[in-house]
C-alpha cells in the first residue's frame, strides 16, 4: 500500500513564487501569518528568475536599476525571517473548500489545508512562442534560444536576434558590446518596444554597430544540433537572404495558460481572475489573487502594483485567519521585524 501524503496546515497558502509572491510572505509574516509557497518551477523568482535574470528592472522604489536576479534574491531575504515553507517543482492539481479551509493537492502529491489562500501566480503557466521553423526543436538550447540566463554565454557569437517587441530589443541593447555581432531580425520596420529603445537600437544600427535586418521573417536553420551556422530568412516577396549566425534568439512572446486554475470556479475574464481592488478579494470566500493574474478596472500590471496588493490580500486574509480578533496596525518602523 501506498504511503499517504503529509498534510501540512498553515495560515495562508501563496500559490506562486515571483517577486509578488515572495513579497507576500513578508505581508503575512509582519501580520504573524505562517505561509506555505507553491511553484511549478523548480526555483523561486517566476519570469524574472526564469525568463530575464539579467535583465535591468528601473521602477523598483529605492532602487534606480536593479537586475531581476537580484531583486528576486532581496525578496527572498527579506521574507526569510518568517520562515516560509517552499514546495517547488510541483504545480497545484486542486483546491477545494474542507470546512473552513481550502485543500491544495499538488502533481507532486503534497497536500496542504490553510484558512486562505492567495494566487499570485503571475501569468500562469507559460511557455515561449516559438516559430514554425523546420527543425527548430532540434536546436532548442543549443543555438536556438527564447531566454537569455546570462549574457556572457554569447560572447565573441554572432547572433541573430528576432521580434519587434521588447524582450528583443532590451537584448539586443545588452549584447551589443558582448556578441561578435548582433543582427536583428523583424518583418517591419517598426517595433513594439518602449520608445526609447527604440531610438537607441537605430542609433546604434546607424554607426554600424548592429545589422537591422527588416523586413525580413524567419524561414529556416543551418546547421547540426550543438553547432548553429546559419539563419535563413524571406523578405515580404519570398527573396530568401543568409545570416550566418552561432545563435538565434527568437523572442515572439510567451503562450500563456491558467491550467488548472481556469477549473477552481473563480471568476474569470480574459484568462485574468477578477477581483475587488480593496482587497484583492476573488468571487470565492477566502481565496485572493494579486499580481499579473489579478484584474480590476485601472489595473496596472506593474510590479510594484502588485506589491501593494500583496499588501491587501495579506490583511484580509488575516481577518479570516483570525475572525473577531482586534487588530492594532503598527508600521514596519514600530513593529520592527523577527530578529532585527
Amino acid at each position: 500500500m501506498a504511503a499517504m501524503s503529509q498534510i501540512h496546515t498553515t495560515d495562508v497558502a501563496i500559490i506562486g513564487a515571483g517577486p509578488v509572491g515572495l513579497f507576500a510572505i513578508f505581508e503575512c509574516g509582519m501580520l504573524k501569518l505562517k505561509t506555505h509557497v507553491i511553484d511549478a518551477l523548480d526555483f523561486a523568482g517566476g519570469q524574472c528568475a526564469a525568463l530575464y535574470p539579467e535583465k535591468p528592472i528601473y521602477d523598483i522604489p529605492g532602487y534606480p536599476k536593479i537586475e531581476a536576479a537580484e531583486l528576486i534574491a532581496r525578496l527572498q531575504e527579506q521574507a526569510a525571517p518568517f520562515s516560509p515553507t517552499y514546495h517547488l517543482g510541483q504545480r497545484v492539481e486542486k483546491l477545494t473548500r474542507e470546512g473552513d479551509a481550502w485543500r491544495l493537492e499538488t502533481s507532486a502529491g503534497t497536500v496542504i489545508v490553510a484558512k486562505a489562500v492567495l494566487i499570485a501566480a503571475g501569468v500562469g503557466a507559460f511557455g515561449p512562442n516559438k516559430p514554425p521553423m523546420p527543425r527548430i526543436d532540434e536546436f532548442e538550447n543549443k543555438g536556438v534560444h527564447y531566454l537569455v540566463n546570462s549574457r556572457e554565454a554569447f560572447r565573441g557569437k554572432r547572433v541573430a536576434i528576432a521580434g519587434g517587441g521588447d524582450s528583443a530589443l532590451d537584448w539586443t541593447l545588452s549584447l551589443a558590446d558582448v556578441a561578435a555581432r548582433v543582427m536583428v531580425v523583424h518583418r517591419r520596420d517598426k517595433f513594439r518596444a518602449a520608445p526609447d529603445s527604440v531610438a537607441k537600437v537605430k542609433a546604434l544600427a546607424d554607426a554600424g554597430k548592429i545589422d537591422m535586418v527588416v523586413p525580413y521573417q524567419l524561414d529556416s536553420l543551418e546547421g547540426e544540433p550543438g553547432a548553429l551556422k546559419a539563419v535563413i530568412l524571406k523578405d515580404l516577396d519570398g527573396k530568401p537572404r543568409r545570416l550566418e549566425a552561432d545563435a538565434l534568439l527568437a523572442f515572439f512572446g510567451l503562450s500563456m495558460n491558467l491550467g488548472p486554475i481556469a477549473e477552481w470556479g473563480l471568476d474569470i475574464e480574459k484568462a485574468h481572475i477578477k477581483v475587488e481592488q480593496r482587497t484583492a478579494a476573488t468571487s470565492a470566500p477566502g481565496i485572493f489573487a494579486i499580481g499579473d493574474i489579478a484584474h480590476y478596472p485601472g489595473k496596472l500590471k506593474l510590479i510594484l502594483s502588485g506589491f501593494a496588493e500583496a499588501a491587501a490580500a495579506a490583511h484580509s486574509a488575516r481577518a479570516i485567519c483570525h475572525p473577531g480578533e482586534t487588530y492594532h496596525f503598527e508600521y514596519s518602523t514600530t513593529s520592527g521585524v523577527p530578529g532585527n
